[in-house]
């Protein structure tokens, strides 16, 4: 059986490669050799700012509730 940390953390990082998917075929942020730094620097801003207008994000609401914080 698996730790309820560790399945946790196994979700987020479902949502970590959801985010990275959507990333790189959505608002095409490719990992390509650019000529320049200008046009890198062009190409991760447009990516991230196309991504952030996007009406439907993935997320995770998890509250974690430290059990040695809790005072009985």
């Amino acid at each position: 059986l698996m730790d309820l940390h560790d399945k946790i953390l196994l979700r987020k990082r479902a949502l970590i490669e959801t985010v990275n998917d959507e990333l790189k075929n959505v608002c095409y942020i490719e990992h390509t050799r650019h000529r320049s730094i200008d046009g890198f620097a062009s190409n991760l801003i447009a990516g991230l700012i196309a991504y952030n207008l996007l009406p439907k994000k993935p997320s995770l609401n998890i509250d974690i509730i430290d059990k040695s914080r809790i005072i009985a």
